[in-house]
């Protein structure tokens, strides 16, 4: 193997890259990403770059020199359009194409958009141009409007009203992120929005946005409402980047889907918020949108590329965590479609406290609001170890899911 391709310069795609340099690979390894920008890191964008603390040029995930360092045929600002397994072949939006013998995609996801996203005052946040761009319209006194009550939203909330924004919240669900990380949690995190002052719209979706040449002037919800607003943030969740793997021959149902070493095709490797792989540990198909899991996947599937005689199953304990008015919430696991949830340390009316996860009789998830991390650890090592539910002791109370 003298060609490795890898499509997307992410965390996953330079985690990978950084991977097979240092695990002897020396042929030529061609880093390909469709923005302009070196790698860099997404999770402050929401945080410390929307909110002033940090210059751009911080989120960069490695400087000049280290990037120069691994050798790399480096094409930024330039998409792949197109992919030909049989021929080993990447096409490109410039015209060109690169040849592989090993392929990593790592090409991420983008926003889901309303039909007025573009529009002057009408934003997403995916990228740091997005997060540079809403930055300049946060000032305090302007109404901001968040459409999607996912962790996204609510950290651009907490962040606008850090800086004195007047913030309305929407959300179609009764309680936010419910699905997610279950009822209770969800209703924790209303709360505390509630409390900063954010008018919090639940059970209610936008059927329109007024934009004008001057930006946004106001939000029509279903409910009959109109919430006035200098700009509106859709965050309504996100979609793989697969569009250009038509014809490919890879299964892209949500995802490039591969298989538990993060295989999707001979030679083909997925890493990252793209990749849809089968967790042994929770026995079903995952496809993980979280910083920590793109660094790991990254570096299983480029571990994996090179020695597919003996790959090794990737099976982490995904683990994330969210920034909002001060209050960290972190989690283990698998949380998302869990039969039971239960609180086994703290208290929610104290404001800390710690959640355990049932699937299927396992205990598959753990999340900490405004907790230790050594506590959370712990719990760790025990959804890692795949721990029956009936072990944990039965005078922690259950709450709804």
């Amino acid at each position: 193997m003298r060609r490795i391709v890898v499509v997307g310069a992410s965390a996953a795609g330079l985690s990978a890259a950084e991977t097979l340099r240092r695990e002897g690979f020396d042929g030529t390894l061609t880093l390909i990403g469709e923005e302009p920008h070196p790698p860099y890191d997404r999770p402050p964008l929401s945080k410390q770059v929307l909110a002033g603390a940090w210059p751009p040029e911080r989120t960069a995930l490695r400087g000049g020199a280290d990037l120069a360092a691994l050798g790399l045929d480096l094409r930024l600002g330039t998409a792949a359009t197109g992919l030909d397994t049989a021929a080993r072949t990447v096409a490109l939006a410039d015209g060109g194409s690169a040849e592989y013998d090993g392929l990593v995609i790592a090409t991420g996801v983008r926003p889901r958009r309303l039909p007025a996203c573009g529009t002057d005052g009408v934003h997403v946040l995916r990228g740091l141009d997005d997060a540079l761009a809403l930055r300049d319209r946060f000032a305090a006194g302007r109404r901001l409007v968040v459409v999607g009550a996912g962790f996204l939203g609510c950290e651009v909330a907490s962040s606008a009203r850090a800086l004195g924004l007047a913030v309305t919240l929407v959300e179609p669900a009764p309680i936010p992120l419910a699905h997610a990380v279950g009822e209770l949690v969800g209703a924790h995190l209303a709360r505390l929005h509630r409390d900063r002052g954010v008018d919090l719209r639940l059970g209610t979706k936008v059927t329109g946005i007024e934009a004008g040449a001057a930006g946004t002037r106001g939000v029509h919800l279903s409910d009959g409402t109109v919430v006035a607003a200098d700009d509106v943030l859709v965050a309504i969740g996100a979609q793989p980047n697969t569009e250009w793997l038509a014809g490919s021959g890879l299964d892209t149902a949500d995802g490039v889907v591969c298989d538990q070493f993060s295989a999707a095709a001979s030679g083909v490797y997925a890493a990252g918020d793209v990749a849809r792989w089968y967790h042994p540990l929770f026995r079903t198909s995952l496809r993980v949108e979280h910083r920590t899991n793109a660094a790991e996947q990254g570096m299983a599937a480029a571990r994996n590329l090179l020695r597919p005689e003996r790959p090794t199953p990737f099976a982490p304990v995904p683990y994330f965590w969210s920034d909002q008015y001060g209050v960290k919430v972190q989690a283990y696991g698998h949380l998302r479609g869990h039969d039971e949830a239960r609180v086994v340390a703290g208290d929610p009316a104290d404001g800390g406290f710690l959640v355990a996860y049932r699937t299927a009789g396992l205990l598959t998830g753990v999340l900490a609001v405004a907790m230790p991390p050594r506590e959370l650890r712990r719990w760790r090592a025990a959804v890692a170890a795949g721990t029956p539910w009936r072990a944990l002791s039965e005078e922690a109370p259950t709450v709804g899911g």
